[in-house]
């Protein structure tokens, strides 16, 4: 059966993530209002499991990208507010494991994208990066699963970034409902 596009939020629709972000500076109540979108977000048991660290003026930038891995630095240096994502694994009243921790916190990253393309601001989320350099940097304890570094600014010249990603700086397609759709009655048995 073929599926056809649906009338959903022009939001959801436009967001992608691009790599060629502008030095302006980004408002601190706009990063403010990205993360209340992300307490929003629904996760198990309402544990809400995410944290996110915020690097805002130059000295806490530096040292998140110091965890950042050479290729993703081509570009993501230029962001002016990097934002780690992270998940407790495990629950507060009983100490036992949270396997819906990842799950959650990436449902909060989620809300924080949406709102910030919808404040006309852009986010790119990577996942190459050091984690234990990342902890040992932030001097951090406690059992955290850093999931992603996102990179949030405004929209750049995409002639500015490095030449190997200029070709693909643009939104992507997206698989069609058939492709990522399956009916349970579809699928084995009978």
């Amino acid at each position: 059966m073929r599926y056809f596009s649906f009338d959903i939020s022009e939001t959801i629709k436009e967001r992608w993530s691009p790599k060629s972000f502008s030095t302006d500076p980004v408002e601190y109540e706009d990063v403010l209002a990205v993360l209340e979108a992300a307490r929003y977000a629904p996760s198990c048991f309402n544990e809400q499991p995410w944290e996110f660290y915020i690097a805002f003026d130059e000295e806490e930038l530096e040292l998140v990208r110091q965890s950042i891995n050479d290729r993703n630095r081509l570009w993501a240096d230029k962001a002016p507010v990097l934002i780690v994502a992270s998940s407790r694994p495990s629950f507060r009243k009983n100490e036992k494991a949270n396997r819906w921790a990842d799950f959650d916190t990436g449902t909060a990253w989620g809300y924080l994208s949406l709102e910030a393309h919808r404040r006309g601001l852009i986010t790119h989320a990577m996942g190459g990066f050091s984690r234990k350099k990342l902890k040992e940097l932030l001097g951090y304890e406690e059992e955290r699963n850093f999931l992603a570094i996102i990179a949030l600014g405004r929209i750049g010249d995409k002639q500015e970034l490095n030449e190997i990603f200029i070709e693909d700086e643009s939104p992507r397609e997206r698989k069609s409902l058939d492709e990522i759709m399956i009916r349970i009655k579809d699928i084995g048995g009978e």
